[in-house]
């Protein structure tokens, strides 16, 4: 992401498919937000992408910890949480921790030595207030432009330069992303079966509040 091009990658969310899920975990009712998306990369290439903490910290933000099953990881100035599950080329699970809340990250791979799809699932106990306010795009803006990170790192190679992201967030290429991709996830609640008006408010206070 260049600070000077301000590069527009709203075509990208169109790679992306996204689903929303009504469930329950521990007897308690959840949301499930998911993204799917494939890469012209091996399947190697992708696990080692999103398992390896050197190479998590070139596309998502630095990250520590003990990666590996049973360890602890702490995303820098974002969430941490303990490797509940990890099947090598496979799957890997996680808790996802932040701010005094619990919810669950399980990333599902699959493809062979030519391409490879990724599959992650964030499964989150409903605040129905929360959920009514903002609905899945609280999370799901998030997923969105941490793919296209990792996207972007997949055909490079290169590592994120976060003074430039930061910059490109801030610009109104980033801004267009983030909105795009905020009716984007209007347009999954709305096919899970919620309300399209509902569904259509809420969006429009996520986008505010992601654009301040």
């Amino acid at each position: 992401m260049s600070t000077t091009e301000h590069a527009n990658h709203t075509d990208r969310l169109a790679e992306i498919t996204r689903t929303v899920e009504s469930g329950r975990r521990d007897g308690v009712d959840t949301k499930t937000v998911t993204v799917t998306q494939s890469y012209p990369v091996g399947l190697d290439e992708l696990w080692a992408a999103v398992t390896d903490g050197e190479r998590i910290s070139r596309w998502l933000m630095p990250i520590t910890g003990d990666l590996r099953l049973g360890g602890r990881y702490q995303l820098e100035g974002n969430a941490g949480g303990t490797v509940e599950e990890c099947v090598p080329r496979e799957r890997i699970a996680v808790t996802w921790e932040y701010a005094d809340e619990v919810s669950w990250v399980v990333a599902h791979l699959s493809g062979d030595e030519r391409a490879s799809t990724l599959h992650v699932e964030h499964v989150a106990h409903v605040d129905a207030q929360r959920w009514e306010q903002f609905g899945p795009g609280a999370v799901g803006i998030g997923w969105d432009s941490m793919l296209l990170g990792l996207t972007l790192h997949l055909s490079s190679g290169a590592g994120m330069d976060r003074d430039e992201a930061a910059a490109w967030v801030a610009s109104d290429a980033g801004r267009e992303f983030m909105r795009r991709s905020g009716e984007a996830w209007c347009r999954a609640q709305i096919d899970s079966g919620e309300d399209a008006d509902t569904a259509r408010a809420a969006s429009d206070r996520c986008i505010a509040a992601y654009l301040g």
